[in-house]
């Protein structure tokens, strides 16, 4: 079609976004010192929004979410022990086994379509025996909110609640993968802290939904703090003046946050849209936040070939799964757009 870069209308991930103005001057205002002496102000201040944001004791400023959920796991863990973790998780799919190959632990998975929160019976089925001369001690529930995989579902309070007590009384600790729990808790319309709640650690991202060019936090309890310090200087995660990426997040927890359920319209829309589309499947009801999956007839790689002849980019999610993630550089126009351009990449696949 030969369509210029800003008539593309970009469906890959909401990591696309790039700053707006507004963002970019806080960003150029911000004040900043050496955070691996603990002295960037902007860094200090992110860090204690977000641990009260998410009801947590402290947080820590890391690069990416990868690095902020193996830090997590490897300052929950010792090497040798086990984590549990849905099948389906971010942390099994693309964080390319960091688990292992950093933190030494094994990665047990479990299936639970229920928005990759297991049920209390389905993780006393997993009960080990005491034999310690054999089995890897569980040690870890690795939890994840919305689930990028399953569609960006959202685990009920209730669900996340009874899988954390259950874990707790199997002698584990709970780590919640909350890349996305903005956009979990602007669809159940409760505060962040709720979801947060059930977790000993959260990870939450700020270059999603939320816009900013890089970021990540995690926030937990002061004495876990101690140690995902030294595992995130360990990977090489510690920053200098790295204000000026904290002051977007800053700007961003203000501005962005509070729009995030604009995005899940535009989600539900575009499901809408392109439900009666001969070639693909998808049921908008199942939509419950910025990401939709899409079954195809097709392979799923031949409808992406063909839709971005058209100038629309979407992800393969299997081989006849097609993943669309609205978000806030992409208009309600835009989303009208993409339909059209998908029904046109359709006919020619």
């Amino acid at each position: 079609m030969g369509l210029g870069l800003d008539q593309i209308i970009d469906l890959r991930s909401d990591t696309v976004t790039r700053p707006v103005p507004e963002m970019r001057r806080a960003m150029a205002a911000a004040e900043v010192g050496d955070d691996v002496y603990g002295e960037d102000p902007s860094i200090r201040r992110l860090e204690e929004r977000v641990a009260e944001l998410l009801g947590k004791e402290c947080g820590l400023f890391c690069p990416s979410g990868t690095m902020s959920n193996l830090i997590a796991v490897a300052a929950h863990t010792n090497r040798g022990e086990e984590v549990w973790v849905d099948s389906e998780a971010h942390i099994v799919h693309y964080e390319l086994a960091g688990t292992a190959v950093v933190a030494g632990v094994q990665l047990r998975n479990f299936d639970a379509p229920n928005a990759g929160c297991p049920q209390s019976e389905q993780l006393l089925g997993m009960r080990r025996l005491v034999d310690p001369a054999h089995e890897p001690e569980p040690t870890l529930l690795c939890l994840e909110q919305t689930h990028n995989r399953r569609g960006g579902t959202v685990a009920t309070l209730r669900d996340l609640d009874e899988a954390a007590r259950t874990a707790r009384g199997l002698g584990m600790k709970v780590h919640l993968d909350g890349a996305r729990l903005g956009n979990a808790a602007a669809a159940m319309q409760v505060a962040p802290r709720e979801l947060a709640a059930c977790a000993d650690s959260v990870t939450f991202s700020l270059s999603k939904g939320l816009g900013c060019p890089v970021g990540s936090l995690w926030v937990g309890s002061r004495e876990a703090r101690a140690r995902t310090h030294v595992w995130r200087k360990r990977l090489g995660g510690g920053m200098r003046q790295a204000g000026v990426i904290a002051a977007a997040g800053l700007w961003a927890l203000d501005n962005q946050l509070p729009r995030l359920a604009e995005d899940h319209q535009k989600a539900r829309g575009f499901a809408e849209a392109v439900a009666d589309f001969p070639g693909i499947q998808v049921d908008p009801l199942a939509v419950q936040t910025n990401i939709v999956l899409l079954q195809t007839t097709a392979p799923a790689e031949q409808v992406l070939t063909s839709a971005e002849r058209v100038g629309l980019l979407m992800v393969a999610f299997g081989s006849h799964t097609v993943r669309a993630v609205t978000h806030l550089d992409v208009s309600r126009d835009q989303i009208a757009q993409a339909a059209d351009r998908l029904r046109a990449a359709l006919r020619e696949t």
